[in-house]
């Protein structure tokens, strides 16, 4: 697709839960996995600049090909859980898939590579451990890639590989630790990796390997489940002798090995440099500060970085005087309910670090520059960390929503910088954090929405004050236009989780009261004992960090709407938002009927009292769309056909409005043959579009709301022909304006994760297929890596946080949630169309 068509505006996601699944490259990239695609993201940028698609299963690991020189990389490997190696190479600013390593039987969990040749074309070496037992060796020569050895490990496993050169030479040493608790060395010879050492020290699991070069020695860190660190340095030892072992001298000790290179045999010696003793869980990951070229030379600083399941990150350094290793900074979280950090990563120029957490978060810590030992959190990209169900633009189209199976419900906003023309894209609150997993979700106007999970309850949430005023820092809106939407008079504070609770409470000004010294050690019961994690108002100008997310900017719950008698699967509002209608699960017929209650419910939001029940599908209502003039329901389902309801012109002030059946499809009439997964209303109200599992994506009219007969069904059929987009149609959007041609504009998700745009224009001939125009369809940068649940376009021309805004703006966006835990936003140009 042409760059000036469709531009990638955000992408919001978040790093698997796999301890080497981060890498930051010399270029100031940093390469994560993400669900089944690897993201490289540009922290100064602060954006996703592409995703790359390639693997099947989850990626586990992600490794930058560091250069000798220190320059920026070209190429990058990855393993996943789909048992494959792959290796992307950068070309004309773009990645793409060089390499295929098949051979694992196995989750590849490690990888690593090393350059062997100086000059081009080089010689890459990697290596990559799995699950099943083994570490395998790959070369590539040229554009060919073979495996050259299968090291096997038996019953055991290995956990993390590391490469480097043995020092003053071309020959590959590897280390391996796993758990055995032991760290193994292995040597190339003669094209044959062969086990040399196993040093011992560690007492549990080994989680972390790396090498640095050090002068003329390399040096090795490793860190264990046993909560230490051990730092291990090999030399050359060209003075070594049998006989000098049996000296009487103290000293530490050293194991030696023999490596034959070019003729010649070298002695190489491996000693302990030190145990680095300061965390108090697990230790997943160690990382050397990276290397950087200053007046021709390599310089190493002596700066060691580690993450542990304690919830830290700690800057390592030798003391200047004696050498002692010691405990230079120290960072991360205290309290909160969340586990620790499962990897770090430091920046070339040393001054970030970045660690990821067990539920995908990326923690970013920059130093000060007038204060070198301070660090202080900065602003860092955030996601869901499972599928994306569904995602819903506020009315005013300045921010968007998004529920997921992570049970987290996410606003993001864009954040205008005072003298700045930079917008990005950044996660500003957490309204919900659920115990059951997220299915569906609407606004019900400007700061207010309901949610559904896998319960049998609907959810209303309403915005804090706090929000309010931290939307208006970020966003730079004005403070009395939005405190005006929100009736921001009676707006509590802010919200906080009960303990055991699944309901947000409300925070008022009253209820905040100081704590003296005393009351914190009065214990006057189990409740004192296990407090709730208080709302703490906070003053925010730029995006939070992750752990003012989690506690301090959850939306209170102000409704419980009860009624389904299982779990909910789809709700909509109308424009108006007055009225809300519901939908839950149904696997068999009969259940519409269970317990006297119907799968589709309408609510008022006045009262959010239930206005009535809708009953006509014999399954699953999978997504339902109100008209844009809030005249029509529309309903589609899994028992392949769909059911329009027109509301009644008759309305009692009392019970609000209500619906009818307007028309229906059958078995007979029904043009779809599979489960109907989407549906979506035109901007003038007048046709709606369905999409299926059969392919099929078809529009249907005309409808006119004047017709007064409401208690008459009518007779609606296909407008447009039957468009066949190739694979299983998961979602269908239509855009808010009409093309300059005055097309309509539709968006089709696919099961594959794929994009793709289309112009319709009606004609009187529905056989012909010539009322539809391919316009084009994301790229393999752009696209999503598993199925698009929800398409949804911004409600306003113009792009959200530009000023842009207005009917001659060339720009519309476009936001897709997937089940590969991704949320983009497009910028699509509707001129270029």
């Amino acid at each position: 697709m042409a760059a000036l068509l469709v531009e990638t505006c955000h992408v919001a996601c978040c790093a698997n839960r796999t301890p080497n699944v981060v890498s930051w490259g010399r270029g100031g990239i940093v390469a994560y996995g993400t669900c089944n695609s690897v993201a490289l993201y540009h922290p100064l940028k602060r954006r996703v600049l592409s995703t790359l698609n390639g693997h099947t299963g989850r990626v586990n690991c992600v490794q930058w090909v560091h250069k000798k020189d220190c320059g920026p990389e070209s190429e990058l490997v990855s393993g996943g859980s789909d048992n494959l190696v792959l290796v992307w190479e950068e070309q004309d600013g773009k990645f793409s898939k060089s390499g295929e390593l098949c051979g694992h039987t196995g989750a590849v969990c490690a990888v690593d590579a090393v350059y062997q040749d100086t000059e081009a074309p080089y010689q890459l070496l990697i290596a990559s451990a799995a699950s099943d037992s083994t570490v395998k060796i790959w070369t590539r020569q040229g554009s060919e890639i073979q495996c050259v050895q299968t090291i096997s490990f038996g019953n055991g496993f290995v956990m993390d590989v590391s490469l480097a050169l043995l020092p003053g030479s071309s020959v590959p040493v590897l280390a391996c630790g796993g758990d055995d608790c032991k760290v193994h060395i292995f040597i190339q010879q003669s094209g044959q990796f062969q086990k040399v050492l196993s040093l011992h020290g560690h007492e549990d699991w080994i989680r972390g390997l790396e090498w640095t070069v050090h002068g003329e020695d390399i040096l090795l860190a490793s860190c264990a489940q046993d909560c230490m660190i051990r730092i291990w340095r090999v030399f050359a030892k060209p003075d070594f002798s049998p006989e000098s072992l049996e000296e009487d001298t103290i000293k530490l000790k050293e194991d030696f090995f023999m490596v034959q290179a070019k003729d010649c045999c070298t002695s190489f010696a491996v000693t302990l440099e030190t145990v680095l003793a300061g965390h108090e869980n697990l230790v997943y990951g160690v990382h050397w500060q990276p290397p950087f070229l200053k007046d021709g030379v390599i310089q190493q600083p002596m700066c060691l970085l580690s993450a542990s399941m304690d919830k830290t990150m700690i800057l390592w350094s030798p003391d200047e005087e004696s050498g002692v290793w010691l405990e230079q900074v120290r960072v991360g979280e205290v309290g909160g309910n969340t586990l620790g950090f499962y990897g770090c990563q430091m920046s070339p120029d040393g001054s970030m670090i970045l660690a990821h957490a067990f539920h995908g978060a990326l923690h970013l810590w920059c130093q000060d520059p007038s204060k070198e030992d301070e660090w202080c959190p900065t602003v860092v990209i955030s996601g869901h960390f499972n599928s994306v169900q569904d995602l819903s633009w506020d009315p005013e189209g300045e921010f968007i929503v998004s529920v997921s199976s992570d049970q987290t419900t996410r606003l993001f906003a864009p954040w205008r910088r005072e003298n700045q023309n930079q917008v990005t894209w950044h996660e500003i609150s957490r309204p919900q954090i659920h115990g059951y997993d997220m299915q569906c979700f609407a606004m019900v106007g400007r700061f207010q929405f309901v949610s559904g999970a896998d319960e049998k309850v609907l959810r209303v949430f309403s915005a804090p004050r706090n929000f309010v005023e931290n939307f208006s820092n970020i966003s730079g809106l004005s403070l009395e236009k939005l405190l005006a939407c929100s009736e921001g008079v009676d707006l509590p504070e802010g919200a906080s989780i009960p303990a055991l609770g699944l309901s947000n409470k409300a925070v008022f000004q009253s209820d905040r009261r100081a704590q003296t010294p005393e009351d914190e050690e009065q214990f006057s019961g189990a409740s004192a004992q296990y407090s709730e994690s208080y709302f703490q108002p906070v003053v925010l100008t730029e995006p939070p960090p992750e752990d003012h997310l989690l506690q301090n900017t959850l939306w209170p719950e102000v409704q419980k709407l009860y009624g389904h008698g299982y779990e909910m699967f789809c709700v909509a509002s109308n424009r108006a938002k007055t009225v809300v209608a519901s939908a839950c699960k149904v696997t068999k017929a009969q259940h519409n009927s269970a317990y006297g209650r119907d799968p589709l419910l309408l609510w008022s939001t006045t009262s959010w009292k239930q206005l009535c029940s809708l009953a006509l599908h014999s399954l699953t209502v999978t997504q339902m769309a109100f008209s844009p003039d809030s005249r029509f329901l529309l309903a589609v389902s899994r028992d392949r056909t769909w059911s329009l309801w027109r509301q009644k012109d008759e309305t009692s002030s009392d019970t609000g409005p209500c619906f009818t059946l307007y028309a229906h499809t059958d078995k007979n009439t029904s043009v779809h043959s599979r489960i109907i997964w989407s549906c979506d209303w035109s901007p003038d109200s007048t046709y709606f579009i369905t999409g299926s599992r059969d392919k099929k994506v078809i529009v249907w009219g005309n409808c006119d709301s004047s017709e007064n007969a409401a208690e008459k069904e009518v007779a609606i059929h296909p407008c447009s022909s039957v468009l066949d987009v190739g694979e299983a149609a998961t979602a269908v959007s239509f855009a808010p304006v009409l093309s300059p041609d005055q097309s309509y504009i539709l968006a089709v998700g696919l099961e594959g994760g794929k994009i793709i745009l289309f112009k319709w224009k009606p004609s009187g001939d529905t056989t012909a297929g010539t009322d539809w125009l391919h316009c084009g369809e994301l790229d393999t940068f752009q696209c999503h890596a598993l199925a698009i649940k929800r398409l949804c376009w911004r409600p306003r021309v113009g792009r959200a946080g530009h000023g842009d805004d207005g009917g001659d703006s060339a720009w519309i966006q476009l936001a897709s949630a997937g089940a590969d835990h991704c949320m983009k936003i497009f910028n699509v140009n509707r001129l270029s169309l």
